[in-house]
């Protein structure tokens, strides 16, 4: 059944609340920002890709996909050598990205079913805050954070949302579409004859708002491509630019990606068009690493999509701002949570207590020299992890709950993680776990799981022996 507009008066009077509500909040809870006071506040254009692998766009390494616009992009701005999500699968990696913390806060752990997703009308979202900073804040792609009415993307904090509800979708006209699939515009459904190829009708999207936005405030634009997420379905015409590639798999993803690499070009060109290149934040990374069902290449790392191993976690992300951000690399490990407090400073607005994040701008600018985070934590279900330094701590639920496996890691001279050190620091891993139980405590219990079946398929991606991608890709 479509989400249809009620434009009622219990919903206005709740919105206006809800609205109150997150002022009083801001204001009575927060820090100071970094953002310099002579400057009008930047429009932010965040763009997030699904499923890619960390090495197959040009400037992470890739040799037979060619990304002319996120090259462009990324020699323009910062490149982030160790970036990461929240989660390693789609739904808790986008809810930590929306709600500016870490998503077990909420109990929202794993991917999730229509009824399952972020908290009912919760007005703490990254979103909500632009809006009340003075943002027009849309939303183009993928949601995947919640089907129900309460969980919809315009009452989380959007004032747009063109795109589809669930985790996934053919790129493909659908004869028969169900709440999850169909497309919708403001409430309204879209009709599928509106489609020739998904993520070309995701840009024109993206480009319509830039050109109706309210030239009265400035813009939050956050663009989900569902690309390279299955189905592998591809553009005719791009199938042919890459028939050297001799796996029909890695040839449909190479489209794919090209494809959505030619989008963001779109995207970018219309920011230049309209003449708010200069006074724009664009931000890109992916929701997780590459999958193993999509031929994706995480490159160095071990582990793919789902895995606590660094392919799970690490991703491509380039931060540019024109006159404010030298284009540089910067080395030391960020989230995805940060990017709340951090365009709110620069739109010169302090960003709540309650968020994980870190305000990334004078780390940026130099101002600060250390790490902007001295751990990070992971968990899904019976996989969690810690990163502290150059140190890792894995831990696995065994299959009869009656303990944990654990493997510590020593990046710094091994990163391709394929040595437990465990037994050599033992005082290494009792800091660490010590650590992690505090950071459980404060965590809540997941508020649904997956099955079974995921369960076993996190504890295979975790064995020291599941080496190398063909082994990786038997559990996704």
């Amino acid at each position: 059944m479509f989400i249809i507009a009620k434009q009622t008066r219990a919903r206005t009077i709740g919105a206006l609340l809800a609205a109150l509500s997150l002022q009083m909040a801001i204001s009575t809870s927060c820090v100071d920002s970094s953002r310099p006071q002579d400057t009008s506040p930047p429009h932010v254009v965040i763009i997030m890709a699904d499923d890619l692998g960390w090495q197959d766009l040009g400037f992470t390494g890739c040799k037979d996909i060619p990304t002319p616009h996120l090259d462009r992009l990324a020699s323009q701005g910062v490149i982030f050598d160790d970036a990461h999500v929240s989660a390693s699968v789609c739904a808790p990696s986008r809810t930590g990205f929306t709600l500016g913390r870490y998503q077990q806060r909420e109990g929202c752990e794993g991917n999730g079913r229509a009824g399952q997703g972020l908290p009912m009308e919760d007005v703490r979202t990254f979103p909500g805050l632009m809006k009340v900073a003075g943002y027009e804040t849309v939303c183009i792609g993928k949601w995947h954070m919640g089907q129900e009415e309460g969980r919809h993307p315009m009452k989380q904090g959007y004032e747009h949302f063109s795109g589809f509800l669930g985790g996934s979708r053919s790129y493909r006209p659908i004869q028969k579409t169900s709440q999850a699939h169909a497309l919708q515009r403001d409430w309204f459904p879209v009709d599928e004859s509106e489609v020739d190829y998904l993520t070309d009708w995701l840009t024109q999207e993206a480009c319509a708002r830039i050109r109706a936005r309210d030239e009265k405030r400035p813009m939050m634009l956050v663009i989900n491509y569902n690309a390279p997420h299955t189905p592998m379905h591809a553009r005719k015409d791009d199938l042919e630019r890459f028939a050297h590639i001799e796996d029909k798999r890695r040839r449909t993803y190479a489209a794919m990606v090209w494809r959505m690499d030619q989008g963001i070009g779109e995207v970018l060109d219309e920011l230049d068009k309209q003449d708010m290149s200069e006074n724009t934040m664009v931000v890109f990374f992916s929701d997780n690493g590459g999958a193993t069902t999509n031929a994706s290449d995480n490159g160095p790392w071990r582990g793919m999509k789902g895995s606590k191993w660094e392919g799970g976690h690490r991703v491509p992300f380039v931060i540019r701002w024109p006159g404010h951000l030298p284009a540089r690399h910067f080395a030391h490990p960020i989230v995805t949570f940060d990017l709340l407090p951090t365009c709110l400073a620069a739109a010169g607005k302090p960003a709540p207590t309650w968020t994980d994040g870190v305000n990334l701008l004078p780390y940026l600018r130099g101002s600060i020299a250390s790490a902007p985070h001295e751990t990070l934590y992971w968990r899904r279900m019976v996989a969690a992890a810690v990163r502290d330094g150059s140190w890792k701590l894995v831990r696995i639920e065994q299959e009869d709950a009656q303990g944990y496996d654990w493997h510590l890691i020593d990046l710094r001279n091994n990163p391709e993680e394929t040595r437990d050190v465990l037994s050599s620091n033992r005082d290494v891993f009792e800091r660490l776990k010590a650590g992690m139980d505090k950071w459980e405590s404060q965590m809540q219990a997941p508020l649904w799981r997956e099955g079974k079946r995921w369960e076993r398929n996190q504890r295979f991606k975790h064995r020291m022996d599941t080496l190398g991608r063909v082994m990786e890709r038997r559990f996704p």
